[in-house]
């Protein structure tokens, strides 16, 4: 199964086991996180209902990007500043993706009840 999830002003493809650096989120490596905000969800090409579906993800760290080099110049002025800047990641594992509230004992409770009006004894 995989999921499209929005972190960061992003959008990601995920599935179970995968790895992704997105911006920064709060938390230490080794803690589990929740990504709420799925956008799409499905299993090859079929689509599914993505109303309470989440996103279960475990920090594997807390990094830094590439550095980049901010450079600015105004000609003939004798102007120039160089600066370089370093974002802020999260790197995560997807742990598994499915309903925060699933009730699957309940969908087997309703298929397993007699049907309203019969009694037992009415069947013997």
């Amino acid at each position: 199964m995989f999921a499209v999830v929005r972190t960061g002003g992003k959008q990601y493809r995920v599935a179970a086991g995968d790895k992704i650096v997105v911006e920064k989120l709060a938390g230490e490596a080794g803690e589990s996180i929740t990504l709420g905000d799925v956008l799409l969800a499905g299993e090859g090409a079929e689509l599914a209902s993505v109303e309470g579906l989440t996103v279960a993800a475990e920090i594997i760290a807390q990094a830094k990007g590439e550095k980049v080099i901010v450079f600015k110049k105004r000609r003939r002025h004798n102007y120039r500043r160089r600066n370089g800047h370093r974002q802020q990641h999260t790197i995560l594992r997807i742990v598994s993706i499915g309903a925060a509230d699933a009730k699957p004992a309940k969908a087997k409770k309703a298929a397993a009840a007699p049907a309203e009006g019969a009694s037992p004894a009415a069947d013997a």
